[in-house]
């Protein structure tokens, strides 16, 4: 356990850990962005699902690989679209309708995806950046990727940035905490919140075409499986915040890193290893949000501001315009 657990601070598992995370990334980001608005997106597993069947199709029929992305964006973005229409327009229970979309996605993924099983894959290039990647650790850890990669981190940046630095990131925050106020001051809640939980969904399928095309290259079945649940559950460990969503990621990260380097030294245990860094994270969300440690937080309102972090207040609801 103890060669697993430096193997896990070797050079190369971090920057495998930090390149792996990437897809992740785009996915929580998405997530994070539509919670903001008010809409959750309960879908999050199958659309990621879909979407990566999308984008490996469209690039390996097209044989770019940079069609794939937009291709998994769009599919993304129409299945959050039903998320939200189906909220704002017709008042369904958003989680009832986004779990039907995930089931549906799902078994869509399946059948659509059985003839791509096994194809070559279709994957990014490397891009090394010239100078930075020579440098000693930190070049192999963060400018020895790929474009994806890099987008994926810039992409938490400039969600934050947007967030907290933008008049218009004030209107989401806005419209998912108190929807009135935001339209009394002339806020179009609705058409925003279509419009951000599409933008979510978008990243979404990003996230679902980077697995396809860069982490795991190619489709087999159900491929990303889960992985949109640990999505829905980062969100809340961040905190609905960017940053912290993005620690929550890389944690995950981490976990799959170490259970991975656990394998050699329990081969019994081959079958069972891979699958902790699940329920470990689902254990984690349960700790950060005991009631007893957000008392104690309460009293320190520092580590409070760091540590801990309420829901949107109409997340889930829907604004009607009187």
């Amino acid at each position: 356990m103890i060669n697993a657990l430096v193997d896990m601070f070797d050079t190369a598992t971090i920057a495998s850990i930090v390149a792996g995370a990437s897809a992740l990334m785009f996915a929580t980001m998405g997530e994070t962005i539509s919670e903001k608005a008010g809409v959750i997106n309960l879908s999050v597993d199958g659309s990621m699902m879909l979407s990566a069947l999308a984008g490996f199709v469209v690039a390996f029929e097209t044989d770019n690989v940079w069609l794939g992305f937009p291709a998994a964006a769009v599919a993304g973005m129409i299945v959050a679209l039903v998320v939200a229409f189906g909220s704002i327009k017709l008042s369904l229970n958003q989680v009832a309708v986004g779990f039907v979309l995930f089931a549906l996605c799902t078994e869509l993924s399946r059948f659509l995806g059985q003839s791509y099983v096994g194809r070559p894959p279709v994957g990014v290039p490397a891009w090394d950046i010239p100078g930075l990647s020579s440098i000693p650790f930190f070049g192999p850890v963060l400018f020895d990727h790929n474009l994806m990669v890099y987008l994926a981190y810039i992409t938490v940046i400039a969600t934050y940035l947007f967030m907290y630095r933008t008049r218009r990131g004030l209107e989401l925050q806005g419209i998912g905490e108190r929807p009135e106020a935001a339209h009394a001051r002339g806020v179009p809640v609705n058409r925003l919140r279509y419009f951000y939980t599409a933008l979510g969904g978008a990243l979404i399928g990003i996230g679902g075409a980077a697995f396809s095309l860069d982490v795991i290259l190619g489709w087999s079945d159900r491929p990303t499986r889960n992985l949109g649940w640990i999505v829905l559950a980062i969100v809340i460990f961040g905190g609905w915040h960017p940053l912290r969503a993005a620690i929550g990621v890389l944690l995950f990260g981490a976990l799959q890193a170490y259970a991975i380097n656990l394998v050699p030294e329990y081969p019994s245990l081959s079958q069972v290893l891979p699958s902790i860094p699940f329920p470990a994270m689902i254990v984690v969300l349960v700790i950060v949000n005991w009631k007893a440690l957000l008392k104690w937080l309460d009293r320190y309102p520092f580590l409070r501001a760091i540590l801990r972090s309420d829901p949107p207040t109409a997340i889930g609801t829907r604004f009607e315009v009187n």
